[in-house]
């Protein structure tokens, strides 16, 4: 590749007001951790972009790892020439050989120095002229190019722009406060948790496990899951908790249509201490509007009022091929369809209640020691923390 810088361009972080700056220190954070691995880079911060100087390093393989950072509008691979027009002509010349897919282009050139004595159109005329000479599978199209070509032309330099690439958009991870997830092993959940950190929130997930009921494997898979998620942000902490007492409480003592109603609620009542206990302000579910019986609008509501925390449900809207088109681009999917099930397969009911009653739900949770089994569930979290695509630390914790 040709390109000696990356401009790194911000998205709906330039519309922040007095807070922006922060925003922008966060987003250059991510990157500058993101590109850990390639030690030649440079990177400087301006007030609407940053700047990567490349040296030596490829292009495509920053680009790749750039596209995952959430907060960039866009990346466009650029060259730095001198302001001579014989420069500038060469230079427009090389970009257009590099990007060699293409087969219309637009030139878009401007002076950054007002002083500079050929004007915008005068360049556009010159510069366009001599790619229509030297590039003959280009043609002109001002409207819809496949390639566009800009040039800015400064006080001492001359940057000239590659084919745009399209970032991750959304906010810098982290800016929008922490979110407990509650993760399953299916398609949704991971979803949910890309969707909520995109808005920059910092994801912590918690996943329920009834051994013997559910396998090693089931484990292995939430992890794997939890491994692409880290992807997108930074650390990523995955909480395990042991469900298996509360789930045989459950099958004991409440009636089989109720079954699945009192287990959300109780996963919400854990879930709730947890993000408590971290620092999490909202829970973040999978969930969309109908989709299973404890997805319908009276479920929800009853399911809702054991916690106080708000409840994000990023896929409410979505059907399931919407879901599964976003799981297969982040690269999910292959790992939610894995067959090994998780706790919410145990003691299914053959008809469960698709409009559960809040008061007959509380009713039915007498028979049960809630607060002791929410206690025992918290107490016994294992807690893993996922600090690199290939490695993870694991330690028992109690929060």
């Amino acid at each position: 590749m040709i390109y000696d810088y990356l401009v790194v361009r911000f998205g709906e972080i330039t519309l922040k007001g007095k807070n922006k700056k922060q925003f922008v220190v966060k987003l250059e954070d991510d990157v500058r951790e993101k590109l850990r691995g390639f030690p030649q880079l440079e990177i400087k911060r301006h007030f609407d972009d940053l700047e990567i100087k490349l040296n030596g390093e490829d292009s495509a393989d920053v680009l790749a790892v750039m596209q995952r950072v959430f907060g960039i509008q866009n990346i466009s691979p650029a060259i730095k020439v001198g302001t001579d027009l014989e420069q500038i002509r060469e230079g427009v010349l090389r970009v257009a050989n590099q990007e060699s897919g293409a087969k219309t282009f637009k030139i878009a050139a401007r002076r950054k120095d007002k002083r500079y004595p050929i004007h915008g159109n005068e360049l556009n005329q010159e510069l366009g002229g001599a790619v229509l000479n030297q590039c003959d599978w280009l043609k002109v199209d001002v409207h819809h190019p496949d390639l566009l070509i800009r040039v800015e032309v400064g006080y001492h330099e001359a940057r000239i722009y590659g084919q745009e690439v399209k970032g991750a958009g959304g906010l810098p991870v982290g800016t929008s406060g922490k979110v407990m997830l509650l993760l399953s092993g299916g398609i949704d959940s991971p979803v949910a948790a890309y969707l909520v950190a995109r808005r920059g929130a910092l994801i912590e997930a918690i996943h329920f496990q009834s051994p013997p009921y559910t396998s090693d494997r089931a484990k292995q898979k939430v992890i794997d899951l939890s491994k692409k998620l880290r992807g997108f942000g930074g650390k990523f902490i995955l909480h395990l908790v042991p469900f298996t007492n509360a789930q045989v409480a459950i099958r004991d003592v409440v009636p089989e249509d109720y079954r699945i109603t009192i287990m959300r609620r109780l996963m919400f009542r854990i879930a709730e201490k947890a993000a408590l206990q971290r620092g999490a302000l909202a829970l973040a579910t999978g969930e969309s509007l109908g989709q299973v019986a404890s997805q319908t609008i009276e479920s929800m509501n009853t399911i809702n009022s054991v916690t106080n925390l708000p409840v994000l449900r990023p896929l409410i809207t979505m059907d399931k091929i919407d879901i599964a088109q976003i799981a297969k681009q982040i690269d999910t999917y292959d790992i939610s369809i894995r067959p090994y099930e998780d706790c919410c397969t145990i003691f299914l009911p053959k008809a469960p209640r698709t409009r559960p009653d809040r008061l007959h739900a509380e009713r039915f949770e007498r028979k049960l020691a809630i607060n002791e089994l929410v206690d025992e569930a918290v107490q016994g979290i294992e807690t893993i923390v996922i600090d690199a695509d290939t490695n993870e630390d694991a330690f028992s914790s109690l929060l």
